[in-house]
């Protein structure tokens, strides 16, 4: 069998301060305006809930991607969802949201709540996709940037549970 055609073994395991390079390389890989080692530190010391998204082996295992996730008293509030860029489009996304709900259900949540970039459509269509609606704008949201000097707005977007 093709090796690209094998299913990947994958599991969530915590985000742990070690793991923090492999962390802010997908992050720096990933996104124009990365979060810092200090946004994750800080939600590591807070106490936020941050989970990895694992493949390959106990051995040698591979980052797909992370996402971290603050708690409310009947919500929670997703801060940074992230896959890999070699993994991005192979449905990865998907499996971190569905472990967020699960973990968030059994919290007691009623709600997850997100902000998106306004010109993030793909990622837009992938919380669509599962069940977020938007409910809102913040203006900008983002910090400016080469692209886009003003700063760029953010939809805020809920998924009742």
């Amino acid at each position: 069998m093709n090796a690209a055609l094998q299913p990947l073994e994958a599991w969530f395991e915590p985000m742990t301060f070690s793991w923090l390079p492999e962390v802010l390389q997908v992050e720096q890989g990933a996104y124009p305006q990365p979060w810092s080692e200090v946004n994750f530190l800080d939600s590591l010391q807070a106490g936020y809930q941050a989970q990895m998204l694992m493949a390959g082996s106990a051995e040698n295992p591979e980052l797909l991607g992370y996402f971290v996730a603050m708690k409310g008293v009947d919500e929670v509030h997703l801060l940074n969802i992230t896959v890999a860029p070699a993994h991005q489009r192979q449905g990865w996304g998907r499996v971190m949201l569905d472990g967020l709900g699960i973990w968030a259900r059994g919290q007691g949540a009623q709600w997850l709540w997100l902000e998106v970039r306004l010109g993030n459509a793909r990622a837009r269509g992938i919380y669509e996709a599962h069940g977020f609606r938007q409910v809102g704008t913040r203006r900008r949201y983002y910090p400016p940037s080469a692209a886009i000097p003003q700063g760029e707005d953010a939809i805020v977007m809920s998924l009742a549970l």
